[in-house]
């Protein structure tokens, strides 16, 4: 009858090792080794965890550092845009109030000659006003309004604050056209003519536009320079 707390096959006896227990040292010759390269596999693996480990710890602080040098220098160069901004707003109202000093100091030297050009033309109108009424008299000889009529053109001709109104082509407009005359008995010269005044109104407005186009031409070739 067998022995089942000594089976056969699960120990192992000295009648049983034979030739004086070879086996017995081989197997432990595999055992130790086999022992050293688990040992040394699970040496291997912890330090293998632990680099691992540390490498991820590593990459997480450069991400860290990386982000918060990327905040950094987003802060700095929305610092440096409101800086700059702010530098080209200060400038561009320096330059916009140099640019309306500079125009209405222009202007106010255009006006001056604005003014002496009016006076000028305000004597022209009173001749004008003469030459009509010399036309609608039937009491003055034509030889007379066409005498006026000369003096009127050589005198603008030599007339340089109002050369560049080129008034020659109308004054001889008016002086062919313009036939329109008061009642008979009217005694205001003002009422006669009709042709004149739309003249005279346009020349008094070329001279506020010129005035105004050769300000902003002085301040525009300023700034050019």
């Amino acid at each position: 009858m067998n022995n089942l707390n000594d089976p056969e096959d699960w120990n192992i006896r000295p009648e049983r090792q034979g030739n004086g227990g070879g086996d017995s040292r081989w197997n432990y010759a595999l055992l130790v080794p086999m022992l050293g390269l688990a040992a040394f596999r699970w040496i291997w693996f912890k330090q293998f965890q632990k680099q691992i480990e540390e490498t991820k710890f590593m990459i997480k602080k450069d991400l860290a550092n990386q982000k918060e040098e990327i905040e950094q220098a987003k802060v700095k160069f929305q610092n440096d845009l409101a800086y700059q901004k702010k530098q080209l707003e200060k400038e561009r109202d320096a330059v916009k109030y140099q640019t309306s000093v500079l125009f209405h100091t222009t202007l106010e030297i255009e006006n001056q000659k604005e003014k002496s050009a009016l006076m000028r033309l305000k004597d022209l109108e009173y001749r004008l006003v003469k030459r009509q009424e010399i036309f609608c008299s039937n009491m003055v000889h034509y030889s007379w309004r066409v005498e006026m009529e000369k003096e009127l053109l050589a005198d603008i001709a030599k007339e340089p604050i109002l050369a560049h109104l080129k008034m020659e082509h109308g004054l001889r407009d008016i002086f062919q056209n313009d036939r329109s005359c008061a009642e008979y008995l009217n005694t205001d010269p003002q009422k006669n003519g009709c042709l004149m005044w739309l003249y005279l109104r346009y020349w008094k407005l070329q001279l506020t536009l010129q005035s105004h186009q050769r300000a902003e031409a002085t301040v525009l070739g300023t700034q050019k320079k």
